[in-house]
Protein backbone atom coordinates (compact mmCIF):
# COMPACT_ATOMS: atom_id res chain seq x y z
CA UNK A 1 0.00 0.00 0.00
CA UNK A 2 1.38 3.59 -1.03
CA UNK A 3 1.95 5.74 1.51
CA UNK A 4 -0.67 8.15 0.18
CA UNK A 5 -3.43 5.79 1.04
CA UNK A 6 -1.96 5.37 3.95
CA UNK A 7 -2.55 8.82 4.78
CA UNK A 8 -6.29 8.46 3.79
CA UNK A 9 -8.96 9.45 6.22
CA UNK A 10 -12.88 8.56 5.86
CA UNK A 11 -15.08 11.66 4.73
CA UNK A 12 -15.71 14.01 7.69
CA UNK A 13 -19.14 13.43 9.70
CA UNK A 14 -19.94 16.67 8.60
CA UNK A 15 -19.79 15.33 4.91
CA UNK A 16 -21.83 12.29 5.95
CA UNK A 17 -24.39 14.50 7.11
CA UNK A 18 -24.73 16.57 3.67
CA UNK A 19 -25.33 12.94 2.53
CA UNK A 20 -28.47 13.90 2.48
CA UNK A 21 -28.96 15.84 -0.17
CA UNK A 22 -29.00 13.00 -2.48
CA UNK A 23 -32.86 13.72 -2.34
CA UNK A 24 -32.46 16.80 -4.11
CA UNK A 25 -30.26 15.38 -6.43
CA UNK A 26 -32.74 13.21 -7.81
CA UNK A 27 -35.36 15.90 -8.40
CA UNK A 28 -32.49 17.71 -10.15
CA UNK A 29 -32.42 14.81 -12.14
CA UNK A 30 -36.03 14.58 -12.71
CA UNK A 31 -36.21 18.84 -13.94
CA UNK A 32 -33.01 18.06 -15.88
CA UNK A 33 -34.31 15.44 -17.67
CA UNK A 34 -35.28 18.09 -20.63
CA UNK A 35 -31.63 19.28 -20.97
CA UNK A 36 -29.79 15.84 -20.15
CA UNK A 37 -31.67 14.91 -23.45
CA UNK A 38 -29.30 16.61 -25.57
CA UNK A 39 -26.68 14.43 -24.66
CA UNK A 40 -25.18 12.61 -27.92
CA UNK A 41 -27.06 9.09 -28.00
CA UNK A 42 -25.12 5.50 -28.20
CA UNK A 43 -24.67 3.27 -30.92
CA UNK A 44 -26.82 0.25 -29.24
CA UNK A 45 -23.95 -1.33 -27.50
CA UNK A 46 -24.28 -3.22 -24.19
CA UNK A 47 -24.41 -0.95 -21.32
CA UNK A 48 -24.38 -3.30 -17.43
CA UNK A 49 -24.45 -0.84 -14.40
CA UNK A 50 -23.25 -1.82 -11.39
CA UNK A 51 -24.94 -1.05 -8.02
CA UNK A 52 -22.97 0.19 -4.70
CA UNK A 53 -22.52 -1.63 -1.09
CA UNK A 54 -26.40 -2.62 0.12
CA UNK A 55 -28.34 -1.46 -3.08
CA UNK A 56 -29.94 -3.01 -5.48
CA UNK A 57 -30.77 -2.27 -9.55
CA UNK A 58 -33.30 -0.15 -7.92
CA UNK A 59 -30.93 2.23 -7.07
CA UNK A 60 -29.53 2.16 -10.88
CA UNK A 61 -33.04 2.50 -12.44
CA UNK A 62 -32.50 6.40 -12.72
CA UNK A 63 -29.93 6.30 -14.83
CA UNK A 64 -30.43 3.03 -16.61
CA UNK A 65 -33.62 4.31 -17.77
CA UNK A 66 -32.31 7.65 -19.23
CA UNK A 67 -29.06 5.40 -20.80
CA UNK A 68 -31.90 3.20 -22.44
CA UNK A 69 -33.42 6.14 -24.11
CA UNK A 70 -29.94 6.87 -25.63
CA UNK A 71 -29.71 3.49 -27.77
CA UNK A 72 -28.26 1.45 -25.14
CA UNK A 73 -28.83 -2.22 -24.85
CA UNK A 74 -28.82 -1.50 -20.87
CA UNK A 75 -28.88 -4.03 -17.77
CA UNK A 76 -28.88 -4.30 -14.25
CA UNK A 77 -26.59 -6.64 -12.61
CA UNK A 78 -29.65 -9.22 -11.57
CA UNK A 79 -28.19 -10.30 -8.19
CA UNK A 80 -30.85 -8.93 -5.64
CA UNK A 81 -28.75 -6.14 -3.46
CA UNK A 82 -25.24 -5.69 -3.28
CA UNK A 83 -23.75 -7.70 0.08
CA UNK A 84 -20.35 -7.94 -1.50
CA UNK A 85 -17.79 -10.94 -3.13
CA UNK A 86 -19.95 -13.84 -1.06
CA UNK A 87 -20.26 -16.82 -2.89
CA UNK A 88 -21.13 -16.92 -6.57
CA UNK A 89 -21.39 -13.14 -7.06
CA UNK A 90 -18.33 -13.13 -9.10
CA UNK A 91 -19.38 -16.39 -11.14
CA UNK A 92 -22.41 -14.46 -11.85
CA UNK A 93 -21.14 -11.32 -12.97
CA UNK A 94 -18.73 -13.16 -15.19
CA UNK A 95 -21.63 -15.05 -16.82
CA UNK A 96 -23.79 -11.74 -17.11
CA UNK A 97 -20.74 -9.84 -19.27
CA UNK A 98 -20.28 -13.54 -21.39
CA UNK A 99 -24.22 -12.88 -21.85
CA UNK A 100 -24.56 -9.80 -23.28
CA UNK A 101 -21.82 -9.55 -25.18
CA UNK A 102 -22.59 -12.67 -26.71
CA UNK A 103 -26.30 -11.71 -27.06
CA UNK A 104 -25.66 -8.29 -28.77
CA UNK A 105 -22.05 -9.44 -31.07
CA UNK A 106 -20.21 -6.84 -29.27
CA UNK A 107 -17.97 -5.23 -26.48
CA UNK A 108 -19.87 -3.96 -23.33
CA UNK A 109 -18.82 -0.89 -21.35
CA UNK A 110 -19.29 -0.69 -17.58
CA UNK A 111 -20.81 1.60 -15.38
CA UNK A 112 -19.84 0.78 -11.81
CA UNK A 113 -21.30 3.52 -8.55
CA UNK A 114 -19.24 2.62 -5.79
CA UNK A 115 -18.51 -0.73 -4.69
CA UNK A 116 -19.97 -1.75 -8.02
CA UNK A 117 -16.86 -0.28 -10.04
CA UNK A 118 -14.67 -1.55 -7.79
CA UNK A 119 -16.06 -5.15 -9.54
CA UNK A 120 -16.28 -3.32 -12.72
CA UNK A 121 -12.48 -2.49 -12.93
CA UNK A 122 -11.64 -6.14 -11.59
CA UNK A 123 -14.22 -7.98 -14.88
CA UNK A 124 -12.41 -5.58 -17.26
CA UNK A 125 -9.05 -7.00 -16.15
CA UNK A 126 -10.24 -10.35 -16.48
CA UNK A 127 -12.12 -9.77 -19.80
CA UNK A 128 -10.64 -7.17 -22.05
CA UNK A 129 -11.33 -9.20 -24.63
CA UNK A 130 -15.03 -8.20 -23.86
CA UNK A 131 -15.20 -4.85 -22.68
CA UNK A 132 -15.24 -1.75 -24.16
CA UNK A 133 -15.04 0.78 -22.00
CA UNK A 134 -15.00 1.12 -17.74
CA UNK A 135 -16.69 4.17 -16.10
CA UNK A 136 -16.86 4.52 -12.12
CA UNK A 137 -19.11 6.51 -10.13
CA UNK A 138 -17.09 7.75 -6.44
CA UNK A 139 -15.66 4.16 -6.29
CA UNK A 140 -12.68 3.98 -3.73
CA UNK A 141 -9.96 1.76 -5.78
CA UNK A 142 -6.96 3.91 -4.94
CA UNK A 143 -6.69 3.98 -1.26
CA UNK A 144 -6.80 2.71 2.25
CA UNK A 145 -10.02 0.22 1.86
CA UNK A 146 -11.00 1.65 5.46
CA UNK A 147 -11.11 5.64 4.18
CA UNK A 148 -14.42 4.94 3.70
CA UNK A 149 -17.60 5.25 6.08
CA UNK A 150 -18.57 2.11 5.02
CA UNK A 151 -16.38 -0.25 5.74
CA UNK A 152 -18.06 -1.88 8.87
CA UNK A 153 -21.29 -2.03 6.53
CA UNK A 154 -19.14 -3.92 4.19
CA UNK A 155 -17.79 -6.35 6.38
CA UNK A 156 -20.84 -6.89 8.40
CA UNK A 157 -23.03 -7.35 5.04
CA UNK A 158 -19.80 -9.85 3.20
CA UNK A 159 -18.22 -11.47 6.18
CA UNK A 160 -14.74 -10.32 4.45
CA UNK A 161 -12.60 -7.88 5.66
CA UNK A 162 -12.83 -4.67 3.95
CA UNK A 163 -8.88 -4.57 2.59
CA UNK A 164 -9.10 -8.73 1.38
CA UNK A 165 -8.36 -8.68 -2.01
CA UNK A 166 -9.29 -11.94 -4.02
CA UNK A 167 -6.38 -12.28 -6.50
CA UNK A 168 -8.29 -14.95 -9.20
CA UNK A 169 -10.61 -11.28 -9.10
CA UNK A 170 -8.63 -9.56 -11.33
CA UNK A 171 -5.57 -8.68 -9.26
CA UNK A 172 -4.68 -5.47 -7.74
CA UNK A 173 -7.82 -2.71 -7.02
CA UNK A 174 -5.61 -0.15 -8.04
CA UNK A 175 -4.08 -1.49 -10.91
CA UNK A 176 -5.87 0.78 -14.20
CA UNK A 177 -7.82 -1.96 -16.33
CA UNK A 178 -6.29 -2.14 -19.98
CA UNK A 179 -9.74 -0.55 -21.16
CA UNK A 180 -11.09 3.41 -22.04
CA UNK A 181 -11.82 4.11 -18.17
CA UNK A 182 -13.22 6.94 -16.83
CA UNK A 183 -13.29 7.57 -13.03
CA UNK A 184 -15.90 10.44 -11.70
CA UNK A 185 -15.11 11.54 -8.30
CA UNK A 186 -16.49 14.18 -6.06
CA UNK A 187 -14.54 16.44 -3.11
CA UNK A 188 -17.57 17.00 -1.11
CA UNK A 189 -18.43 12.74 -1.00
CA UNK A 190 -19.41 11.88 1.86
CA UNK A 191 -18.96 8.32 2.50
CA UNK A 192 -15.63 7.46 0.52
CA UNK A 193 -12.40 9.31 0.48
CA UNK A 194 -12.05 11.42 -2.85
CA UNK A 195 -8.54 10.87 -3.26
CA UNK A 196 -9.01 7.37 -3.50
CA UNK A 197 -11.55 7.35 -6.22
CA UNK A 198 -9.47 8.90 -8.97
CA UNK A 199 -7.58 6.89 -11.64
CA UNK A 200 -3.98 7.64 -12.86
CA UNK A 201 -4.33 9.79 -15.70
CA UNK A 202 -3.16 7.97 -19.33
CA UNK A 203 -3.62 7.55 -22.69
CA UNK A 204 -6.38 5.80 -22.14
CA UNK A 205 -7.70 7.02 -18.52
CA UNK A 206 -8.93 9.83 -17.37
CA UNK A 207 -10.92 11.71 -14.31
CA UNK A 208 -14.06 13.80 -14.44
CA UNK A 209 -14.62 16.19 -11.02
CA UNK A 210 -18.23 16.46 -10.30
CA UNK A 211 -19.91 18.39 -7.48
CA UNK A 212 -21.92 15.83 -5.67
CA UNK A 213 -23.11 13.35 -2.97
CA UNK A 214 -22.28 9.60 -2.73
CA UNK A 215 -25.12 8.63 -2.49
CA UNK A 216 -26.75 10.60 -5.14
CA UNK A 217 -24.18 10.09 -7.78
CA UNK A 218 -26.15 7.39 -9.63
CA UNK A 219 -28.55 10.33 -10.59
CA UNK A 220 -26.93 13.59 -10.28
CA UNK A 221 -27.41 15.33 -13.47
CA UNK A 222 -23.76 16.29 -14.43
CA UNK A 223 -22.91 12.62 -13.66
CA UNK A 224 -25.26 11.07 -16.19
CA UNK A 225 -24.28 13.53 -18.44
CA UNK A 226 -20.74 12.46 -18.10
CA UNK A 227 -21.54 9.01 -18.52
CA UNK A 228 -23.81 9.33 -21.63
CA UNK A 229 -20.63 11.56 -23.26
CA UNK A 230 -18.49 8.98 -22.00
CA UNK A 231 -20.48 6.30 -23.54
CA UNK A 232 -21.63 7.82 -26.68
CA UNK A 233 -17.44 7.53 -28.33
CA UNK A 234 -17.25 5.70 -31.10
CA UNK A 235 -14.90 2.20 -30.23
CA UNK A 236 -11.57 2.50 -31.48
CA UNK A 237 -11.52 6.00 -30.81
CA UNK A 238 -11.55 6.83 -26.70
CA UNK A 239 -10.74 10.68 -26.02
CA UNK A 240 -10.02 12.42 -23.02
CA UNK A 241 -13.92 14.55 -21.68
CA UNK A 242 -13.49 18.02 -23.17
CA UNK A 243 -14.05 20.70 -20.40
CA UNK A 244 -14.00 23.73 -22.69
CA UNK A 245 -16.89 26.09 -23.05
CA UNK A 246 -19.72 25.49 -21.18
CA UNK A 247 -18.66 22.21 -19.27
CA UNK A 248 -15.80 23.98 -17.60
CA UNK A 249 -18.84 25.86 -14.97
CA UNK A 250 -20.42 22.30 -14.21
CA UNK A 251 -17.31 19.91 -13.89
CA UNK A 252 -14.49 21.26 -11.95
CA UNK A 253 -10.60 20.99 -12.89
CA UNK A 254 -9.91 17.59 -11.48
CA UNK A 255 -6.08 18.40 -11.38
CA UNK A 256 -6.42 21.85 -8.71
Amino acid sequence: MSATAQTLRPPSRTLMLLEGRAFHELGAFLGALPLLSLAPKGDGHPVLVLPGLVASDTSTRPLRSFLKSRDYAVSGWRQGRNLGLRDGVQHAMVDLVRELSDAHGRKISLVGWSLGGLYARQLAKMMPERVRSVITLGSPFAGDPKATNAWRVYELASGRRADEEDARFGGSLSETPPVPTTAIFSRTDGICAWQGCMEKPSALSENIEVESSHCGMGHHPAVVYAVAERLAQPEGEWAPFDRSGWRSLVYPDPTR
